[in-house]
């Protein structure tokens, strides 16, 4: 966890930036509002404060991300989207979200906090105003893209954030944390829609629910929110006892050449290739954040509440695992023999799902335990990495952490990115379903014994039926009988020669006779298909997951938590002597 070697441009000349603007002068009027910059370190209550509006604006910019899964196969409907299409907004958006989070880069010059407060003003009043009122598909999809824009944005600066005020001590405490606003705001999403959408079916709801609390929350940290200078952000801060020796040297600071190459010593393979492995590890999170909804309702048949009320268990139990493993890495000092543990965890489950994802007769309490044991592993394996993570970036240069979280958040959107387009191509049956089961299945309910009949006779034999039907051929009309009888439709000729009369004397409208005979074929190879091409993709994860394991040997930090303490008290003797220097001169 510690690496004690002082720093390149922590010990160079220059000025200070203090005091309560960037200039060390006390501000007047309004200026608060922009200048967020702290001239010391503060104490701990203060500093929890901090901590715990970054968490909330963390976890209220995720509750407003994916508000519209939950009410996925509505907004759908609403606009005439195909899933194809749908899916296509969501791919454009993490792309734009994408080169959002490379910008987000600059957070190391410009500061964090303005970042996060103006994302929380932009994103509320886009969620509770914008996308409820757009008037069609392309106005939604233009306003989720700008959702996305200061989602990738905030990606990048709530956990540079977080690093600034938790030293390394007690990095996976913060870390746990701060994981938490993904979790949460997945966990807020469903709690809220299966709790309402009974009383209120309009989609809208959820999104004017959401605005609101994102507004609020925009209050809050505007008046709230603050962060450390660049002078004190860009040290390593190992332990809170650091606190007096990272003020006395911010006097000596200079935060541009600190930061002079920073692009440069993040693109390394220790940096870039545990950002892409944790990426890929995720590919199971981004699915159930987006698709969890119209998987279960495509292949199981489950109501909206239904699936949320699923989805719940695994939020909640993914949040716990993120907070308790983030405070057993701090007490053990390691965090890779967790990484590993908990990826092997979520392997387990991960197998088990992409087994029982085909049995149509799985039980819902099935799904929820396999839910839950991924979610403890997964919730392990990535707090302990976002820990390591922010250890490793440190390891090159302090100064440039917002440059490192840059990269892997563009690594992240683009790996979304390319996940949900392969989506389509992996489980094109979903889309057949959404895009024509809803009609089908309408179809179906309104003329149950015609459209079973239907779908047990040949088409070809039906037409010959329907070319005579007051002497309808012989052999088209045994046939029938027989494929009937077949299908468990009919226990006697007479009770099948009833089925087909009933084709003329209650005949299914023409227009949704058309449909059925341009999609049916096609909506029940679908329901079919559907359940296998699912866990294709449920494979495709599993095989990202293990593909983790061997980039935690590149990253920063010990694997004995013995070794790690022996570091911890190295550091401390350096920092009893630099101090002590300092002090005689």
């Amino acid at each position: 966890m510690v690496d004690t070697t002082p720093r390149a441009g922590q010990f160079d000349g220059g000025t200070t930036e203090g005091g309560f603007g960037s200039d060390g002068r006390s501000r007047g009027g309004l200026a608060w509002l922009t200048d967020r910059q702290l001239p010391h370190y503060p104490d701990d209550r203060t500093r929890s404060r901090y901590l715990a509006i970054t968490v909330l604006a963390t976890i209220v910019l995720y509750y407003e991300l994916y508000v519209g899964g939950s009410v996925a196969t509505k907004v759908i409907a609403e606009y005439g989207f195909t899933f194809t299409q749908f899916i296509l907004v969501l791919v454009i958006g993490n792309a734009v979200g994408a080169c959002a989070s490379l910008f987000a880069g600059l957070a190391d010059r410009w500061g964090r906090a303005n970042l996060v407060v103006g994302g929380l003003l932009l994103t509320g009043l886009l969620i509770g105003l914008g996308i409820p009122h757009a008037p069609n598909k392309i106005t939604y999809a233009v306003m989720f893209g700008l959702v996305s824009v200061v989602e990738g944005m905030v990606l990048v600066a709530t956990p540079a954030l977080i690093r600034d005020f938790s030293p390394q001590v007690g990095r996976g405490a913060a870390m746990g944390f701060w994981t938490l606003g993904p979790v949460l705001g997945s966990l807020v999403v469903t709690v809220v829609s299966s709790h309402t959408l009974t009383a209120h079916p309009n989609w809208r709801f959820q999104f004017y629910v959401c605005g609101i609390v994102g507004l609020v929350v925009f209050v809050v940290a505007l008046i709230g929110l603050k962060e450390l200078s660049p002078s004190l952000r860009d040290q390593l801060m190992v332990s809170l006892k650091d606190r007096a020796l990272i003020e006395a040297r911010a006097a000596g600071l200079d935060p541009e050449k600190a930061l002079q190459g920073s692009w440069r010593q993040m693109l390394r393979l220790d940096v870039v290739g545990p950002a892409f492995a944790i990426a890929v590890f995720l590919l199971l999170y981004y699915v159930l954040v987006a698709f969890l909804v119209v998987y279960f309702v495509t292949v199981f048949g489950y109501t909206e509440q239904k699936a949320n009320s699923l989805a719940n268990w695994y939020w909640i139990a993914n949040a716990i695992a993120l907070v308790t493993t983030g405070l057993l890495s701090d007490k053990l000092r390691v965090r890779k023999p967790l990484m590993i543990v908990g990826a092997v965890i979520a392997l387990i489950s991960t197998a088990l799902f992409a087994k029982v994802s085909t049995n149509l007769e799985t039980s819902y309490y099935t799904f929820a335990l396999v839910f839950v044991v991924g979610a403890l592993g997964g919730g392990m394996a990535y707090v302990a990495w976002m820990a390591g993570f922010t250890e490793t970036v440190e390891r090159h240069n302090p100064a440039a952490t917002a440059t490192g979280l840059a990269i892997w958040g563009w690594i992240i959107r683009v790996v979304v990115t390319v996940s949900y387009a392969a989506l389509i191509l992996v489980v094109p049956a979903t889309s057949t379903l959404v895009d024509h089961g809803p009609r089908a299945l309408d179809i179906a309910a309104k003329y149950p014994d015609q459209v079973a009949t239907l779908g047990a006779v040949d088409t070809p034999t039906l037409l010959a039926l329907q070319a005579s039907p007051s002497s309808p051929p012989p052999a088209a009309l045994n046939k029938a009988i027989a494929e009937l009888q077949g299908a468990g439709l009919a226990t006697s000729p007479t009770a099948a020669i009833n089925r087909l009369l009933q084709l003329q004397k209650s005949p299914i409208p023409a227009d949704d006779l058309q449909f059925l005979q341009k999609n049916g074929a096609q909506v029940k190879q679908a329901q079919k298909d559907n359940p296998k091409q699912w866990q294709h993709w449920w494979l495709i994860c599993l095989a990202a997951q293990a593909l983790f394991l061997p980039f935690v040997f590149l990253m920063a930090g010990r694997w004995s938590p013995r070794r790690a303490r022996e570091d911890e008290l190295e550091h401390e003797q350096l920092v009893e002597r630099e101090m002590q220097a300092l002090r005689a001169g």
